[in-house]
């Protein structure tokens, strides 16, 4: 009996740990079974509930580079501060909320469909979609992706002409957004260009399609012949299986295991493709699988920064007396929401450990809970263009020390901990992986005036920053 306990409670963990941020005692042991915990999840998550946070009217009334160069360096020092509020809002949005899952799923996006962008409006529109169609139709989702106006500037459809065409946006879509590299040739991607010239937006962010910047001749794309428009391309990329796999491999390695069992995904990619890319009948299929629950896929994958984060933050509930913490916190572990490094996102796996950030990562936890000093290496994270017109001539690194302030719930984590648990009960509700019996050993004995301490030794290991 107890070992059908210890089994289901660990399922019930690694589902959360996954599909969520982590899990309250309460939850950890439920009588519930998984797959009422999976249906759960998604019944919880049928609200959307937007970020709202960066006000429309700071859109300027025309294009910035008409306005005079002290209103862009007004208008640009503007939005990097409303970037930043947008950025802790998100946060403080997943370290609440009870839609869970859906905020998961908007975060796996926010990686897919990567886009940096100085405007915060375009930004919070963009990161709205993710979490609107985040549980929907992939079709749909990848449309209004493809329509935003963060991911048209962002990927320079807004130069693409007929007289002129500008491959950047056809190129990612292919190569980032739906079949991969190696499914596609460079003929295709200048005729795809083709297609979407005259795609553009207005200073609004309103979508605009400009017939006169279209390209409205006969174009050969996959083989296929028409006069085809940015629809159509979509369209025939998703009638292409290989977009399935390509969308399941990355759903695959996100959510279940860095390394892909290619068995697996050939099933999960027949169940996408034949549902219409239904995305939530994927991920039931995909949480609802015993595969899902093997040991190989349980405690292997390494917390993302952001993870990481949200994981104290919904644990202890942390509340932080200067909101730019979080924002710094992220520098520091290098994963700075709405900051992808690139259009290909963020890397991830054993990328986000080094020899810097995991010194940061094991003390976290006690500078959290317990406060502390960080050393915090602030980087200028403003594009290079924008450099000279905000006038700002700083260092590429500046490190400066900051007292960490947050506030902890610490009555109600407590109050949840059965009086006189063990160090190893202990561990395995707060660890997807038990540390060796040395580790074990020295541990403090959590009794009720040393749980905190106890707490404060499993969150510093290593074993922590895995789920």
């Amino acid at each position: 009996m107890r070992q059908n306990a210890v089994n289901n409670q660990k399922k019930i963990q690694h589902l959360y740990a996954r599909a969520g941020f982590g899990l309250d005692y309460a939850t950890y042991t439920s009588t519930l079974t998984v797959g009422e915990h999976v249906d759960l999840l998604f019944d919880k998550s049928r609200k959307s509930d937007p970020v709202l946070v960066v006000d429309r009217s700071l859109l300027p009334r025309k294009d910035i580079k008409d306005l005079p160069k002290i209103k862009q360096v007004e208008l640009l020092e503007e939005a990097v501060k409303y970037g930043k509020k947008l950025n802790v809002s998100w946060l403080n949005q997943m370290s609440s909320c009870d839609t869970v899952l859906r905020e998961k799923m908007c975060l796996f996006w926010h990686g897919h469909f990567a886009c940096r962008t100085l405007n915060p409006v375009f930004a919070q529109d963009l990161n709205n979609i993710q979490r609107q169609y985040a549980l929907g139709s992939f079709k749909e989702l990848l449309l209004a992706v493809s329509k935003s106006p963060a991911m048209l500037e962002f990927l320079n459809n807004k130069q693409n002409r007929k007289q002129h065409p500008n491959e950047n946006f056809a190129r990612e879509l292919m190569e980032l957004f739906t079949i991969g590299r190696g499914h596609y040739t460079e003929q295709d991607i200048k005729e795809s260009a083709r297609a979407f010239t005259g795609w553009t937006f207005d200073v609004k962010g309103n979508f605009e399609m400009k017939l006169a910047q279209h390209d409205e001749g006969e174009k050969t794309f996959m083989g296929r012949k028409g006069n085809f428009g940015g629809e159509d391309i979509i369209n025939i990329l998703l009638e292409q299986k290989q977009t399935a796999h390509f969308i399941c491999s990355k759903l695959y390695r996100f959510f279940v295991n860095d390394t892909v069992d290619d068995g697996v995904v050939a099933g999960l990619t027949e169940s996408f493709y034949n549902s219409g890319y239904d995305i939530q009948k994927l991920m039931t299929e995909l949480f609802g699988a015993d595969w899902f629950y093997d040991e190989k896929n349980i405690g292997t994958k390494i917390k993302s920064p952001v993870e990481l984060l949200l994981g104290l933050n919904r644990s202890f509930g942390l509340k932080y007396n200067e909101p730019k913490t979080l924002f710094y916190i992220q520098k520091v572990l290098g994963q700075i929401l709405f900051l992808p490094p690139n259009v290909s996102g963020w890397p991830g796996g054993k990328n986000w450990i080094d020899s810097s950030s995991l010194m940061f990562r094991l003390k976290l936890a006690s500078l959290l809970l317990d406060g502390g000093l960080i050393e915090v290496e602030e980087k200028d994270d403003n594009p290079e263009d924008y450099k000279e017109m905000m006038e700002k001539e700083k260092k590429a690194q500046a490190k400066v020390e900051r007292k960490i302030k947050a506030e902890t719930d610490w009555g109600t984590f407590s109050a949840s901990i059965p009086k006189g648990i063990s160090k190893r009960d202990l561990g395995e509700f707060l660890l997807s992986v038990i540390p060796s019996r040395p580790f074990l050993e020295q541990i403090i004995d959590p009794g009720a005036d040393n749980l905190k301490s106890a707490v404060v030794e499993f969150l510093s290991s290593p074993e922590y920053q895995m789920c």
